[in-house]
């Protein structure tokens, strides 16, 4: 069952981040992803990441992070040979990704339209920071510019620190997610209809689409969000609190998950305090509320506060580092990294993260390690009928 696109060809001509991750989920699922990369420089995400190293050989931790179980072929695009050989691997294809902005493949020749008389039955997935369509769609999308037009970077942080940025690339996430669930839909709407489809994904409205109750809030009961910091605008106690060693984030949304908290530090008479003692009353009284927590956890650290409250069914968790949280026994025992011993061009071996689910109990896996620059354009060629004359011919022009 993890291997359920097994019989899916994908082409994958995304760089960086958003394309990649739509394309490396498709990929643990059994999609044959082949990703289509410039001569001589490939993904941008080659040289990224936070190994210099790794980055001059172009295998760069940001590459290596979003593009296992992928074989990688290398094409000049803007060559006629070049396109050719898509239009070829196109015709064997089922679905195409893309996160050029609007209009360049059209530029080039191999638009939708074009590809679709080679492939009537062709999924074409277009990613771009606005949209194919509308006065934006032209400008230039990152994952930083994304988060601050689509209010993310508004409710992040503390009424004193916001604006923010979220910690890590959540826009392109976003977008590669959504690509991917869009992707797997229209298969599965192909196998009844037989026909291809294009797909429009705006990393912005990716985005706004996850804000579900931030943007609800505003467009049915008028109120605009504001930044919280660590609360939780729907109830309270609710968010991060101070202990005697580290943060505990404790979400007591219930009124008999408050009752418990009250009970877990000593001080039941809080349950019948006016300012306490219904949901409302406990929202507009945050900041004593707050006070009275600290002040009672502070005598013992965040991991033991952790277990008694989770005893006493208050839900509640240590905030913890991206290296605590990798350790936990739950992460270690589930296998969620994976690990390739045999990455060209890479000494040591690599661990990169798989999808956050599991099929029928396993984890979805991909087969190979994240491809050299053009390492399978060869094979795969000769797979499309090229004669070993015509590939060493169109490398020689630096076709591939």
């Amino acid at each position: 069952m993890s291997r359920m696109l097994s019989n899916f060809r994908v082409l994958d001509l995304t760089n960086v981040l958003a394309g990649p991750f739509a394309c490396h989920q498709l990929a643990h699922m059994g999609a044959d992803v082949i990703k289509v990369e410039v001569p001589g420089s490939g993904d941008l995400a080659r040289q990224l990441g936070a190994d210099p190293e790794l980055n001059a050989r172009k295998m760069g931790v940001s590459f290596l992070a979003q593009n296992t179980g992928k074989r990688s072929i290398t094409l000049n695009l803007k060559d006629p040979e070049g396109k050719a050989a898509l239009k070829a691997l196109v015709k064997t294809a089922d679905v195409l990704v893309e996160n050029f902005r609007p209009g360049v493949m059209k530029r080039l020749g191999l638009d939708y339209d074009v590809l679709k008389a080679e492939n009537p039955a062709l999924i074409y997935c277009a990613i771009s920071g606005y949209g194919a369509e509308g006065p934006m769609k032209n400008l230039p999308a990152y994952d930083q510019i994304i988060q601050g037009m689509s209010g993310v970077m508004s409710i992040t942080g503390s009424e004193q620190s916001a604006p923010l940025r979220v910690g890590y690339p959540i826009a392109d996430t976003l977008g590669g997610m959504t690509a991917a669930f869009a992707i797997s839909t229209a298969l599965a709407g192909r196998s009844q209809s037989g026909e291809g489809c294009f797909i429009d994904v705006s990393m912005l409205e990716s985005t706004l689409a996850t804000m579900g109750w931030v943007v609800s809030n505003y467009l049915i009961a008028g109120k605009t969000p504001v930044p919280m910091g660590n609360d939780n605008f729907t109830a309270s106690p609710s968010g991060a609190f101070k202990t005697g060693e580290g943060l505990i984030n404790i979400a007591a949304n219930k009124q008999e998950q408050f009752e418990s908290v009250c009970e877990v530090i000593g001080k039941p008479e809080l349950k019948t305090d006016v300012r306490f003692s219904e949901r409302q009353a406990r929202l507009q009284n945050r900041k004593a509320m707050t006070e009275i927590l600290e002040a009672a956890f502070a005598s013992h650290p965040a991991e033991h506060w952790e277990t008694v409250l989770n005893q006493h069914g208050v839900p509640a968790g240590r905030v913890m580092s991206v290296p605590e949280a990798l350790d936990l026994p739950q992460v270690k025992q589930r296998e969620f990294e994976a690990v390739f011993d045999d990455v060209d061009g890479v000494e040591q071996p690599v661990h990169v993260a798989r999808p956050g689910f599991l099929v029928d109990g396993k984890r979805p896996e991909v087969g190979c390690p994240p491809p050299a620059l053009g390492v399978d354009s060869k094979a795969i060629l000769h797979d499309l009928g090229y004669s070993h004359a015509d590939i060493e011919q169109l490398a020689e022009r630096g076709v591939i």
